[in-house]
């Protein structure tokens, strides 16, 4: 995965933003939305393509887009910082594969320590009870 070209591939665009911000919202287009063609990335190898398909298959579009957009500052280019931010975050999550879980064994000395509890409690409760005189 190479940075520089996939900002290469980014589309931004600017729009006006909604939301109440006086005289400033309705002439400024501070609003960015930025989309990334999936499809036909050249910085992803095709296993990194697949395993963005699979994680990140409820975000992007029926054409494999992944569109983002962010209105939170005053300012186009703060606003196309932060989009770009969150872009590499949800690459970098969606590129993550966990460990694979090894079961383990438990081991005879933990098996011993918990039937020997068993009976001690076992003996404690039968020492409670009335003796049976018949």
């Amino acid at each position: 995965m190479d940075n520089d070209k996939i900002i290469s591939e980014l589309n931004f665009k600017a729009v006006r933003s909604s939301g109440a911000g006086g005289q400033n919202v309705n002439k400024v287009s501070s609003k960015v939305i930025l989309s990334f063609d999936l499809e036909n990335s050249q910085a992803l190898s095709d296993d990194e393509k697949l395993l963005l398909k699979e994680n990140l298959s409820a975000r992007l579009t029926s054409e494999n887009i992944l569109i983002l957009n962010c209105d939170e500052d005053r300012s186009q280019l703060k606003n196309k910082e932060i989009v770009t931010k969150r872009f590499f975050e949800i690459l970098k999550k969606g590129l993550y594969v966990p460990k694979v879980r090894k079961a383990t064994k438990v081991p005879k000395s933990v098996i011993k320590k918990r039937i020997k509890d068993k009976k001690n409690l076992s003996d404690l409760k039968q020492s409670r009870k009335k003796p049976n005189l018949d």
